[in-house]
């Protein structure tokens, strides 16, 4: 095989063994992993849901693979359906710099293909960090400003590489099947920016996941494609959607910098650039007790990416709300909290959060603020001015959520999906996960005792 980035990198994930993944990397997976699934028990409140349970149901009438908080699909449906869960109320990951979310693609074919073969534990977790790490080298690759300005969105182009190098790994491709597994992946990138707005920008994710299943079970029955799919000159993805971009980062250093401690997790519904934002809001209101009575303006400063996707944006709709930065700042003043609850219809259209999204709050681009770092400024009725200036948003690599933190979100997020008792066996089975003998033992946890809402 020759050396070329995508060969490179096949190699580096057919070779690599458990034992290989530093320790604090495997415990930084698995606290992605556990952030996943509740991501995905959250989702199942999302209002698209059932559209994509829909079309999951009919990729197949096999019952092989389970869903997280439900029952059981075929491989692809389930799949399908818990990327989509994952991603279905933005309470997901980001990979910052490329505005990437890592774990419907890699996550769901990684769970449905160790459930379908019984794989352990240790197997598993070790496929769930190549895809990883795949996915964010990938994404590195793209030269994210060149590639962002032709319009593509990372998850959907990205993401199916990632998914190719868990099913790969948990299959024990060698190398050759790998890379065309990779070849198989880079053939089905696709997603776009012109999908802003609405759901189908989520729908890239669960469809990037099953795009990697069936790019690695389509390479392990023989089926050719590219040897060079990152960096051809004639139709390479970073030729095709970027300006060549980056190939010698996809491996340098492989084995020895992970980067996928890189990746972000999200304490809160929203869109992943205004975390920061709320924790800014959260942190000036309890430390001075702001009540928006008291309050006689907010000014909210961000950076010009940033502003010119939430800055301004309606909030008429839930989806919307997740992601409008005016109406993000009135609720979470109001409530003091963000969850669910705040972008259900009837907080939505409540009067008194909507005047003071509209009256008090300003939304602006502030110069010196770049990336999705915040400035917030909250002037009060007794002329006192409170600022907080956020470089990064709390859960952010920078800042990371501790594994306490994820089970508390857990357990938020489960609430009249699964019980308690099932929301524990989750909690310890990934906790020892590298013991664990099947991992059906954990598919089985996520759907037990299930309580319909």
């Amino acid at each position: 095989m020759s050396a070329t980035p995508t060969a490179e990198l096949a190699a580096f994930i057919t070779s690599l063994q458990y034992e290989q993944i530093p320790s604090a990397i495997r415990e930084r997976v698995k606290d992605i992993i556990l952030d996943s699934i509740a991501s995905a028990l959250a989702g199942t409140h999302g209002d698209e849901v059932k559209q994509i349970r829909g079309l999951a149901a009919a990729l197949g009438a096999s019952s092989e693979a389970s869903i997280i908080g439900g029952d059981k699909l075929s491989l692809a449906g389930a799949t399908l359906l818990n990327g989509y869960l994952v991603t279905a109320v933005t309470v997901c990951d980001v990979h910052r710099p490329t505005l990437y979310h890592t774990t419907p693609q890699v996550v769901s074919p990684a769970l449905a293909i160790a459930e379908r073969d019984g794989a352990s534990g240790k197997a598993l977790l070790t496929a769930i960090t190549a895809g990883l790490e795949t996915s964010v080298r990938v994404a590195n690759g793209t030269n994210y400003a060149a590639f962002r300005s032709r319009g593509w969105h990372s998850p959907g182009v990205v993401g199916p590489f990632g998914g190719a190098a868990a099913v790969g790994k948990l299959r024990g491709f060698n190398a050759d099947l790998q890379r065309n597994a990779f070849g198989l992946a880079g053939s089905q990138s696709a997603g776009t920016f012109a999908h802003w707005g609405t759901p189908t920008i989520k729908f890239h994710q669960c469809r990037g996941a099953l795009s990697g299943l069936m790019a690695g079970l389509l390479a392990e029955q023989g089926f050719l494609a590219s040897k060079e799919i990152l960096a051809h000159k004639d139709g390479g993805i970073y030729n095709a959607y970027s300006d060549g971009g980056n190939p010698a980062s996809v491996v340098a250093d492989l084995g020895k910098q992970w980067t996928l401690e890189q990746i972000s997790l999200r304490l809160w519904p929203a869109a992943s650039s205004v975390q920061s934002v709320i924790t800014a809001l959260l942190a000036l209101a309890n430390a001075h007790d702001l009540k928006p009575a008291k309050i006689t303006e907010v000014r909210v400063g961000l950076s010009k990416g940033v502003y010119d996707m939430h800055g301004t944006l309606a909030w008429d709709d839930k989806f919307k709300a997740l992601l409008s930065m005016p109406y993000i700042t009135s609720v979470v003043l109001h409530d003091r909290a963000c969850w669910l609850d705040q972008f259900e219809p009837a907080r939505v259209k409540d009067r008194v959060v909507d005047a003071f999204a509209r009256e008090r709050v300003t939304v602006h681009i502030e110069p010196g603020i770049e990336g999705t770092a915040a400035l917030v400024e909250i002037k009060t009725t007794d002329g006192a001015t409170h600022v907080d200036r956020r470089k990064v948003a709390k859960g952010d690599a920078a800042d990371p959520l501790s594994r306490a933190e994820i089970q508390d979100k857990l357990r938020t997020a489960a609430k009249g999906v699964i019980s308690n008792a099932a929301v524990d066996r989750v909690i310890a089975l990934v906790d020892d996960l590298e013991r664990l003998d099947n991992a059906r033992d954990l598919l089985d946890a996520i759907r037990s005792e299930r309580r319909q809402t």
